[in-house]
């Protein structure tokens, strides 16, 4: 853990992306051609801009930026992206608190794993960062002398403050069982973070499946774990554990992250040119280019959604219940498309058509 008082003072938003060097330019804006995806409407611009708004609020109020900070909301588009992705959100308030676990996992993210984004982060020791970061989350339970130094090892670091207070606040209004689920998810997010900068330090090429496993636990399912208490139910536990459950969750959070690596492809690359992503181990694997292996990722991305929503119209068949689930599920998926496909301050896409 950083022994800056601060260290996410020096966290901002990544600007706009370029394409990879040596390619004619990238395209702007638009879908993948040839993605399996769900068109959704565009999100309330009203909506969004209100929930950026007490996003920034929260963040400035937790010290989590420094004063200078502004704008960068604009480029990230945190208030569209949660609107989009929960359109069935129960209201404002469960909206923003999304908005506020999507904030503090972005800044864990950079602060701690991204050596490329001058954010401080470095793969070395990054176990014993996440481990504390966990801990924000996963209160530690010792002796009173122990806690109390803990708390104040957590309050003074910028990224394990934004992680305690957003979790306090969705536990504010999710149940108990919803809340600890989110925790055990952002365990597996942080043990993929750990198998990703291993292999980054080792330099070690993954076979194309191996690669999907780790990123079956580095993608977004902290995000998909919420999707219920957003939209202001809940699945029980007892339902959730139901394997036919647990695989249509996990087939949508891995469509949802091979959606991540294609759109970050060319911003990805020309940061750092090997920077493992779906595209460039499939090229590495298959021994060709990668444009094959862009276009080999779309095929692999779409077998994953016709399993996604085969599986999720079985499921949904069982019970309303587990119907409306499948629902906020595949809502979260097609609103996520639409961020990554729509947000140009981010992404471009490589010129393979």
């Amino acid at each position: 853990m950083s022994t800056s008082p601060n260290p996410a003072a020096a966290f901002t938003l990544p600007g706009p992306s370029h394409p990879v060097p040596g390619r004619r330019k990238a395209r702007r804006g638009g879908p993948v051609p040839g993605l399996r995806y769900r068109p959704v409407a565009p999100a309330d611009p009203e909506k969004a801009a209100e929930i950026d708004r007490r996003l920034e609020a929260w963040a400035r109020g937790l010290d989590l930026f420094p004063a200078s900070w502004s704008g960068d909301f604009a480029e990230f588009q945190f208030g569209r992206a949660v609107a989009l992705q929960h359109p069935a959100a129960a209201d404002l308030e469960r909206l923003t608190v999304a908005g506020k676990l999507l904030l503090a996992e972005n800044i864990v993210d950079s602060c701690y794993c991204e050596e490329d984004e001058g954010r401080g982060g470095a793969r070395r020791g990054l176990g014993g960062r996440l481990v504390m970061a966990q801990s924000a989350l996963d209160p530690f339970h010792s002796s009173p002398e122990q806690e109390e130094d803990w708390r104040h090892g957590v309050q003074a670091d910028g990224p394990l403050r934004s992680y305690f207070w957003a979790l306090k606040d969705y536990a504010a209004l999710a149940t108990p069982s919803q809340t600890d689920r989110f925790v055990h998810d952002i365990a597996r997010l942080h043990l993929g973070y750990l198998a990703e900068a291993s292999w980054a330090e080792t330099r070690h090429m993954p076979r194309v499946w191996e690669y999907l496993v780790m990123r079956q636990f580095n993608n977004f399912r902290p995000c998909l774990s919420i999707v219920d208490a957003v939209d202001g139910y809940e699945l029980p536990e007892p339902l959730y554990a139901n394997p036919e459950v647990q695989r249509i969750t996990a087939l949508a959070c891995n469509a949802t992250t091979i959606v991540n690596d294609l759109y970050s492809f060319t911003k990805e690359l020309a940061s750092d040119p090997d920077h493992l992503n779906l595209p460039r181990v499939v090229a590495a694997n298959d021994r060709r280019g990668l444009k094959a292996g862009y276009l080999r990722s779309v095929e692999i991305h779409n077998d994953i959604m016709e399993a996604f929503e085969t599986e999720s119209a079985e499921v949904s068949a069982v019970s309303p219940l587990l119907e409306r689930y499948a629902r906020s599920l595949a809502d979260w998926v097609s609103g996520n498309h639409e961020w990554h496909a729509t947000n140009t301050h981010r992404y471009h896409l490589p010129d393979y058509w």
